[in-house]
């Protein structure tokens, strides 16, 4: 008998997830089939249990058909929390992977860094110089005119003319001077011009700024042809400049002699300003 008021519980359940017309009429028939079932179940009657058996089997299939989209949305709702959450994840491994490169590329530009200030700190010392070291702030450079604003002015005994090397290569000289910055004209700006030497007969020729990598050299002899990489000096003759500074190779150019500058201007960091104590400001 408690078999049968089981049944009976299962049924409404299946029926109660009917709707409107098609519920009632469920309610009606499975009411009055459990009636009857339970009355044969009480009196006996042959066949009662494989009756109620088959009728079981529908049921729970009923009732496990009815609550199926309740566990596809159970699931669902659990598949959708796991997809999040390995959203969230992959976005958090993500962002500490960018941190681990923006930190290797912090690490990177510090050696370069250091490199650059390093080969500015081996100049020369075959002759007696004292120079102070600068950092480039600013690039002023346009299509023809080549400056550079480095970090020393007048506060540390910086004078217009005062010679700016890249190590021990020449890359210009001081043309502006204020209390915490100066100008560096460099030597491929067009109003640039350096009285230099070369060859085995010291050849004399002004290098002369054209706007573009490679100064040229004027005011040669007349019918002269400079041979291909031969180095050039600062002469010395402007009263400005050491003699002996090294400039860079010749280039032949056509109809022109061309100077293939040791220090590429673009790429400069830090320089040395030369600090020669006898010299005033040279305009």
């Amino acid at each position: 008998m408690s078999s049968g008021r089981d049944d009976f519980t299962i049924a409404i359940r299946s029926a109660l997830l009917q709707r409107g017309a098609r519920q009632k009429f469920s309610l009606l028939f499975l009411f009055c089939f459990s009636l009857i079932i339970f009355f044969l179940d009480i009196y006996k009657v042959t066949g009662i249990k494989t009756l109620r058996n088959i009728i079981n089997d529908g049921v729970y299939r009923v009732s496990n058909l009815a609550t199926s989209p309740f566990r596809l949305l159970e699931n669902t709702s659990v598949g959708t929390k796991k997809l999040i959450f390995i959203y969230q994840e992959n976005i958090k491994l993500r962002k500490e992977l960018e941190e681990l490169q923006n930190k290797d590329l912090q690490v990177e530009f510090l050696q370069n860094q250091n490199k650059n200030l390093k080969k500015t700190l081996e100049t020369d010392t075959s002759t007696e110089r004292n120079s102070i070291i600068a950092k480039v702030l600013l690039d002023k450079s346009s299509p023809y005119l080549k400056s550079i604003i480095v970090n020393r002015g007048s506060s540390s005994d910086i004078l217009k003319g005062m010679p700016v090397l890249d190590g021990s290569y020449l890359v210009g000289k001081i043309v502006e001077v204020n209390y915490l910055s100066s100008r560096v004209l460099l030597l491929n700006d067009l109003n640039s011009r350096i009285p230099v030497t070369f060859g085995t007969d010291a050849t004399q020729a002004i290098l002369t700024g054209t706007g573009t990598k490679k100064p040229k050299l004027e005011y040669l002899p007349e019918q002269f042809v400079a041979l291909e990489g031969q180095k050039v000096f600062t002469s010395g003759k402007d009263g400005i400049f050491l003699p002996g500074i090294p400039v860079g190779l010749t280039e032949n150019n056509f109809d022109e002699t061309v100077i293939k500058l040791y220090s590429d201007p673009n790429q400069l960091s830090f320089v040395n300003i030369e600090i020669i104590k006898s010299q005033e400001e040279v305009f």
